[in-house]
């Protein structure tokens, strides 16, 4: 169990099978590192931002849901609503974002209007660490849900509060089984 606290993301919302060879997912990522990679070099295009320091850009995280759908149902990817992220400094402003968004917009000729600055406090949530596919994430919850009922909380899954992915593998670079995601869920504690 963690404490998650406060945290501002370049986001892009969508839905759809992100498998689809140039759909809206991958789209969507093209997007994303196209602005972290523009505030992260803000310096060298001229741009000062108050408080700035060097950084590594992070994992590509991602917050996923099914309309009507206990859990996921890999059956029907193409029923997936996602919020695609990558963790932004503190010192991001609205105006810094706004900048990056039209310079890369123009340096990469991609229409960036998709994306937004998105603050998420996720609160108490249970966490684990999935090694394997995708499609036996089931299995990893099912360790996660034990654990709570073991201590007394429940998922506290809502519109709000979403089950949240963490990659820290490069699915592009290594097999499926070798894919290591951090599995994320808000919880509560179970009323006396």
């Amino acid at each position: 169990m963690v404490t998650v606290p406060p945290a501002n993301y370049v986001a892009v919302r969508g839905w759809g099978d992100p498998n689809t060879t140039d759909g809206t997912y991958q789209r969507a990522l093209a997007v994303l590192y196209a602005l972290a990679y523009t505030l992260k070099t803000s310096p060298r295009r001229g741009r000062a931002i108050p408080g700035f320091f060097d950084y590594v850009v992070p994992p590509l995280e991602g917050f996923w849901w099914q309309e009507g759908v206990d859990g996921a149902d890999y059956g029907r990817k193409a029923d997936f609503h996602w919020i695609s992220v990558l963790r932004l400094p503190a010192f991001v402003t609205e105006a810094d974002f706004a900048w990056a968004a039209e310079d890369a917009a123009r340096r990469k000729k991609l229409d960036c209007s998709a994306a937004e600055l998105l603050a998420v406090e996720e609160g108490l949530c249970v966490q684990m660490l999935h090694t394997g596919p995708f499609e036996t994430e089931p299995e990893t919850v099912n360790v996660m849900d034990a654990f709570l009922a073991e201590n007394g909380y429940v998922n506290d899954l809502t519109d709000r509060r979403l089950h949240h992915e963490i990659y820290l593998s490069d699915a592009r670079k290594i097999t499926p089984d070798r894919w290591r995601t951090i599995l994320r869920h808000p919880i509560r504690k179970i009323s006396p």
